[in-house]
């Protein structure tokens, strides 16, 4: 009896011992790169917007949806399509760098041909976002084939592609809507007759492309509000002619004024005859005229200075 009990004894120790041995052990959660599911949820990569709508010649859209990565030293890059661009490091580090170098936001246009994906608004970069422009090139196969950052964060990839091997598969015209192509037909037929300028000519070839979804509108600031109103390039002939027709006009009724107050015009050393030189000249007048005695007799009935609008 006493030998059954060690015997059984004996045969548990060994069970448990071997059991020991199977037992699995559980590792901690690896928390190396931003982009890990254990970290906090604000700590995870997190889009400033979402993707533009996919655009551009229709034998593309089928890269929606995939991704493709390169390995450049300690980094990983991944460019999503009509998506993103990733970049994660690749190290051990407690911190390893996981972020997103831009989202798809447009295309680049130059002379009628698609040239480059550009992918903005990704993570902060001191005072700016950074941004990834995508240049499509003829391949055996798609793959991401190259990685550069010509200036601080502003990234530059390649994509070969046997998609864009077509000597016209990368042309915008054919990828417009009916009345788009109509509309770039009537702008080009302006421009051949001398109706409007090359500026007037980009501007319609602009609002196609934005339009069309290739684009994105820019909000214009105050800046840039600004210098349209002052700028000395006009979209059409007519318009330049009108606008000059209208200067003149009202330099000959600052030069009356002038004289009507005694007043020599004389141009500067420039020969500056613009209205905004008159139109200090005549402030100056005014200023003169308001510090006289208000008996000079020289305005006697004359009430032009007061109720003369410019």
């Amino acid at each position: 009896m006493a030998a059954w009990l060690l015997l059984t004894a004996l045969s548990a120790a060994l069970g448990l011992f071997a059991s020991a041995g199977k037992m699995k052990i559980v590792e901690e959660p690896n928390t190396f790169g931003l982009n890990n599911p254990f970290l906090p949820q604000t700590n995870r990569l997190q889009p400033k917007m979402s993707p533009s709508a996919v655009s551009g010649p229709a034998h593309l859209f089928r890269l929606a949806g995939k991704c493709f990565s390169f390995m450049e030293s300690t980094y990983k890059y991944e460019f999503c399509p009509f998506h993103n661009v990733t970049q994660h490091e690749q190290t051990f580090r407690w911190n390893a760098y996981s972020g997103i170098l831009g989202i798809w936001h447009e295309w680049e246009i130059d002379n009628n041909t698609f040239v480059g994906m550009w992918m903005r608004e990704g993570d902060s970069c001191e005072t700016k976002s950074r941004q990834t422009k995508v240049h499509l090139v003829c391949g055996k196969s798609n793959k991401l084939a190259y990685v550069s950052e010509p200036s601080t964060c502003v990234y530059s990839l390649t994509f070969e592609t046997p998609l864009v091997c077509h000597p016209h598969s990368l042309l915008v015209y054919p990828t417009l809507t009916e009345a788009l192509q109509r509309k770039w037909d009537e702008a080009e037929q302006l421009l051949y007759d001398e109706l409007i300028t090359d500026q007037g000519y980009r501007k319609i070839l602009k609002e196609i492309f934005e339009e069309a979804g290739l684009l994105k509108a820019a909000e214009e600031n105050e800046a840039e509000k600004q210098s349209k109103k002052i700028t000395l390039e006009f979209e059409t002939v007519e318009t330049c002619s009108k606008e000059y027709k209208q200067l003149s006009e009202e330099i000959k009724k600052l030069k009356v004024l002038l004289h009507r107050h005694g007043i020599a015009y004389k141009g500067n050393s420039a020969g500056n005859t613009s209205v905004e030189y008159i139109s200090h000249q005549l402030a100056t007048a005014v200023a003169s005229v308001l510090n006289r005695s208000k008996d000079d007799k020289h305005l006697h009935g004359d009430t032009g200075v007061w109720n003369y609008t410019v």
